[in-house]
């Protein structure tokens, strides 16, 4: 598979899709808080149930991306993901609309575990390829503040779900008609033995886990919080919700990018010395940030969050150096349940720690979790390991 064949192309429009759903509430809040009278720091906890099942959704997920089939798999996602947008947009009240989120965060939870895996399976240059497909998500992200932002304007806040819902369905339809069947589901391909020691696998398997909450949390309190973040900056400046919307897309396409840069390293150097670097800019960042209002604080912003998205192929490349493809899904589902379930708790808190302490003490607190991720990616072992492929044993012939 190449990165311009049509079945890489569909998996990272659905990359995108999938960044672009789990947002579309966040920049929405505002106008749906209004129309029901609420304050968005109110209503933002009931979208949490979208985001526990982002990550719990990944094990059955890679489970069955690996044992069933990860085309199969995508079919789900597009089409649920398409049917899950169509319902959010009738729901009338915060009850209905927390279990509509929450059965879209299901069908979202499918990409990661089952999408990535089945783009990087037979590539050889899988750093930039990740990064080529996390610029994709992080797209969706700059798409759904300026798609958003402009239809919560001129059509209501239901029309931005119900557009990205028809994508969606349309996507999953092309998905069936040009993505070839599988032969064979991966869990029954021929095995690679990764050329690595247990003790300093198992410390991977730590880092990754440890590096994949941290990062979860940064990366929630950020993409759904960036909206209203810039609205308190900007406040007197900019207040008009489309033009805010478009500045935040700014912020997003430029910070995508550095996933291209950060995927083309990891393929030549080993990915401590990438990863720690990243990591480690997002401390200064966040601290400088949270004390400036205005132009200046959307360069911040800008410089925050390139460095927020550079640090997001590191897990996916761990996964793709230390794990035989056979289990990868596997693997992927349970880090993610793992690190977005535990983030979750950062949709749920975004709201109250805002309403009770501020926007200064949140991004202190990022500053602390991105000292945390850095003192993590320091485990990392200093070499790329090698892989070889185990071939399958042929039955003695009877005597």
């Amino acid at each position: 598979m190449t990165n311009a064949s049509p079945t890489a192309l569909l998996l990272n429009v659905g990359h995108a899709l999938d960044h672009l759903f789990l947002l579309i509430f966040a920049t929405a809040v505002s106008a749906i808080a209004a129309e029901w009278g609420m304050l968005w720091q109110d209503l933002m906890p009931f979208t949490v149930g979208a985001f526990v099942l982002f990550g719990l959704g990944s094990l059955p997920a890679g489970r069955l991306g690996d044992l069933w089939g990860r085309r199969a798999m995508m079919v789900v996602f597009f089409l649920g993901m398409g049917v899950s947008g169509l319902a959010i947009a009738t729901v009338s009240g915060v009850w209905p609309l927390a279990v509509a989120l929450t059965v879209m965060g299901a069908f979202s939870s499918i990409y990661h575990p089952v999408g990535i895996p089945m783009l990087v399976q037979s590539v050889k240059n899988p750093g930039f390829t990740i990064g080529l497909n996390g610029l994709a998500g992080n797209l969706g992200i700059a798409v759904a503040a300026v798609l958003t932002g402009f239809l919560v304007k001129y059509a209501g806040w239901r029309t931005a779900f119900v557009v990205p819902g028809l994508i969606a369905l349309a996507c999953g339809a092309l998905f069936v008609a040009v993505v070839p069947r599988e032969d064979t589901p991966p869990a029954r391909r021929p095995q690679k033995m990764v050329d690595l020691p247990r003790s300093v696998l198992a410390r991977v398997l730590t880092v990754m886990t440890l590096a994949a909450i941290s990062g979860s949390l940064i990366f929630n309190f950020t993409t759904n919080g960036n909206g209203q973040l810039l609205a308190e900056r900007l406040h007197g400046i900019v207040d008009d919700p489309a033009t805010l919307g478009a500045l935040l897309a700014v912020v997003y396409t430029v910070a995508s990018f550095a996933q291209l840069i950060v995927g083309k390293l990891i393929d030549r150097v080993p990915l401590k010395w990438v990863y720690v670097p990243v990591a480690a800019g997002q401390v200064p960042l966040f601290l400088f940030a949270s004390q400036v209002t205005g132009w200046p604080h959307y360069v911040a912003m800008v410089l925050f969050m390139i460095f927020v998205f550079g640090a997001i192929p590191f897990i996916d490349a761990m996964i793709v150096q230390y794990v035989d493809d056979r289990m990868r899904s596997r693997v992927a589902g349970i880090r993610l349940a793992v690190g977005f379930g535990v983030s979750s708790l950062a949709v749920y808190l975004l709201g109250p720690t805002v309403k009770a302490a501020g926007f200064t003490t949140l991004l202190t607190v990022l500053a602390i979790l991105a000292t945390l991720t850095t003192l993590f990616a320091s485990l990392l072992p200093t070499y790329a390991p090698k892989t070889t492929t185990v071939p399958i044993p042929t039955p003695e012939p009877a005597s």
